[in-house]
């Protein structure tokens, strides 16, 4: 049943060629753009409104309730509830934050951040990698491979090594990727391949060795990963009462989160399920901008999916005849060339969003912040924060308005930016962080080195202190 009330189509109006979802594809056959999950909704009957999922939160002891994505499968209804892949994902904090809402300039119970990193793998990955392991579970997948910066490698590992379904293989590039991330892969048991260049040779050569082999990829050109992804937001909606916020302000890499935040709000208006739609906001490192390049400097526009398709490859010509690469301390968010960059300039449209760029130096001041209120992220986490604060400051962003920031990944990802950033040693400061143009640290915790001296040890705590 569930196969004749779900599709696969491709996102271009002038192609909507359409494909079943018991098909492996990542890319439309018949014009090579990006594909869509759709649903037959008048067949499906939708529940009338999001309150219906409050039933389930009685039922954490059945597994695909306690999910913070199959509880909402009512939504992406792809697979019947007996094939559902799940480790216990979802189970995520919307939390108010008003020490950092004072650091971006907004009024007290105006700022919440939802924090991914509580995944059982540390990132909003895991929302996505069930759907997709759901999906290559239905296709009869025996490997599944990514490229990754670090948490999509880390995820799919994971999912492999406790559900046994298939094994990983992950693509990396050479010294992009940070210790504590790839530790997780090397841990859970995953092939893992390094290879010269960066995430987008890397994505270049997955996609290539997973078409000639046949092994099913996870990366979130795939859209049955964007599928899983929708459900943050349902779960920010949930924590808010069901209430569209004003504003999702979200890191921009690979652009798969702002295009799946972009899907969910389009469907759940369509449905009658919110009555309006909140503003986005896409958050670019400065050394990986092109989103913010695109759509703010050169004026890129989804135009109803008549997107200027030029527009992008002279840009991307451009960054080979510069033999430019990405470059920035948010490793997570290190890409020139974002698989999902069509998609995402769509969910732009859908949600009067803007896009833009903030430094290394603001992004760690950011995660500084961040972390003194509790919550420790990654640095590319904290471009979420640093992008409100600027909208803040263009007077973009009301201070009496509510946003979200969502904070994609744990703090232990990439401990070696937060100890520098907070370090008394300076050439070890410089060392890790200098050459990305970061030269202070205005909110640093440094240690108090004291000899070990009980008078000396009690007078530093109370001086301190």
């Amino acid at each position: 049943m569930f196969q004749e009330l779900a599709f696969q189509k491709c996102i271009s109006p002038a192609c909507g060629a359409t494909y079943g979802v018991d098909e492996v594809r990542v890319a439309c056959g018949r014009c090579g753009d990006l594909l869509d999950v759709e649903y037959d909704w008048d067949r499906l009957q939708p529940p009338d409104s999001l309150r219906y999922f409050e039933q389930w939160w009685g039922q954490r002891r059945v597994p695909t309730r306690f999910s913070g994505v199959w509880r909402f499968h009512e939504l992406l209804p792809y697979a019947s509830t007996e094939s559902l892949v799940t480790v216990g994902e979802g189970q995520t904090l919307l939390q108010q934050s008003d020490g950092v809402g004072a650091y971006i300039g907004l009024k007290s119970g105006r700022l919440h951040l939802e924090y991914e990193g509580m995944n059982p793998s540390g990132s909003f990955k895991d929302n996505g990698m069930s759907a997709a392991f759901t999906h290559a579970r239905l296709t009869g997948a025996s490997r599944a491979a990514c490229a990754s910066t670090g948490n999509t490698s880390a995820s799919l590992a994971m999912y492999s090594a406790v559900t046994r379904l298939m094994k990983a293989v992950i693509f990396i590039g050479s010294g992009k990727i940070s210790y504590g991330k790839l530790s997780q892969a090397l841990e859970y048991g995953a092939l893992t391949v390094q290879i010269e260049g960066d995430f987008d040779d890397a994505m270049a050569r997955v996609q290539e060795v997973s078409r000639d082999l046949g092994i099913y990829l996870v990366n979130s050109v795939n859209p049955f990963r964007l599928e899983g992804q929708k459900t943050i937001m349902f779960r920010v909606l949930e924590a808010l009462n069901w209430e569209p916020p004003d504003w999702i302000v979200v890191p921009g890499g690979n652009l798969g989160n702002s295009s799946a935040f972009g899907k969910a709000f389009a469907e759940l208006f369509k449905l009658g399920l919110i009555s309006r739609v909140p503003r986005l906001a896409v958050i670019n490192a400065s050394g990986a901008d092109t989103l913010y390049e695109l759509v703010t400097r050169r004026g890129l526009r989804w135009n109803r999916g008549r997107i200027d398709k030029q527009l992008i490859a002279d840009y991307y010509r451009e960054l080979d005849e510069r033999h430019k690469k990405a470059s920035t301390i948010a490793s997570a968010i290190e890409i020139n060339r974002p698989v999902n960059l069509r998609k995402c300039v769509r969910a732009l449209e859908v949600c009067d969003g803007v896009v833009r760029q903030v430094t290394d130096q603001d992004i760690l001041d950011a995660k500084a912040q961040v972390g003194a209120g509790g919550f420790g992220c990654e640095p590319a986490s904290a471009a979420s924060v640093a992008g409100a604060k600027q909208l803040v400051r263009e007077g973009v962003i009301g201070p009496d308005e509510r946003v979200v920031c969502v904070l994609t990944g744990h703090q232990l990802k990439d401990p070696t930016a937060t100890v520098a950033y907070h370090t008394t040693d300076e050439e070890h400061f410089k060392k890790v962080l200098g050459s990305r143009g970061v030269e202070r640290a205005a909110f640093a915790n440094h240690a108090v080195a004291v000899p070990n001296d009980l008078n000396q040890i009690i007078q530093a705590i109370e001086q301190h202190g």
